[in-house]
């Protein structure tokens, strides 16, 4: 059992390296989420965005360094026992039933994190903050548009009531209408407290929503900012970002 030095600290990460077979993607790689905080990982494309959110949530087996989730040792963990301790991952591909109906989806949500005794009124409240699902709660998933169904999954993810949602490309490939969607249904999941790390490329959708950012590189951290930082165009690190 880890005792962390401060007592807010949900997420941590120390000495991070993993990858996929012999080729190492991530490098050393220290990161710290606190309870009710939203951190954004940015980059460009093949910093060890992705594989970093994998390394968390188990699909990606470390091979060096430390993972400790709510002051445990998940370091090494499968994805099912990961899970169950309250992180949630919601991938580029969704991973949803095409063929089930919105809400079946949703409950499904609710029911693999043992929330099924609530589920009328997570229901309730994932519709009030997703008024798009309501109106679409009948229909078969596949009808959806990318953006309703990137809704979708954040909804389903909600409605198991996560300790950690770990969002990988939340806006990627949507129009700048559900970019701006994404972000208010961010802002509000933020704003209910709700602990976020999210890789995005989208840096104004990211500015919006964390309250700090990292910066990788080449699987190295290369930095990190706080708002305040990133408030200023010319600073080095800002610029490097996608360079």
């Amino acid at each position: 059992m880890r005792i962390s030095g401060t007592a807010q600290v949900i997420l941590e990460i120390r000495g991070l390296e993993a990858g996929y077979g012999k080729h190492l993607i991530l490098h050393g790689v220290d990161l710290e989420v606190h309870r009710g905080s939203v951190v954004a990982v940015l980059g460009a494309n093949g910093a060890g965005k992705t594989t970093l959110l994998n390394a968390i949530s188990g699909f990606v087996k470390p091979s060096k360094g430390e993972i400790f989730f709510a002051a445990k040792r998940i370091t090494g963990a499968g994805p099912h026992q990961i899970f169950r301790e309250g992180v949630v991952q919601i991938s580029q591909s969704r991973d949803l039933f095409p063929e089930m109906s919105v809400e079946a989806n949703l409950r499904l949500g609710a029911a693999v994190l043992g929330r099924a005794g609530n589920i009328e009124m997570l229901l309730r409240n994932v519709y009030a903050s997703f008024p798009r699902l309501l109106e679409r709660r009948m229909q078969q998933t596949r009808t959806l548009s990318g953006g309703e169904q990137q809704m979708l999954a954040i909804g389903r993810a909600v409605m198991g009531c996560p300790k950690l949602l770990l969002l990988d490309e939340p806006s990627g490939g949507l129009s700048p209408q559900f970019v701006a969607e994404i972000g208010s249904i961010a802002q509000t999941l933020k704003e209910k407290g709700a602990t976020m790390l999210i890789v995005e490329q989208n840096i104004a959708l990211a500015r919006r929503v964390a309250d700090r950012f990292l910066v990788l590189r080449d699987g190295r951290v290369a930095g990190s900012l706080t708002q305040e930082n990133f408030a200023d165009p010319g600073d080095e690190m800002v610029k490097s970002i996608y360079l």
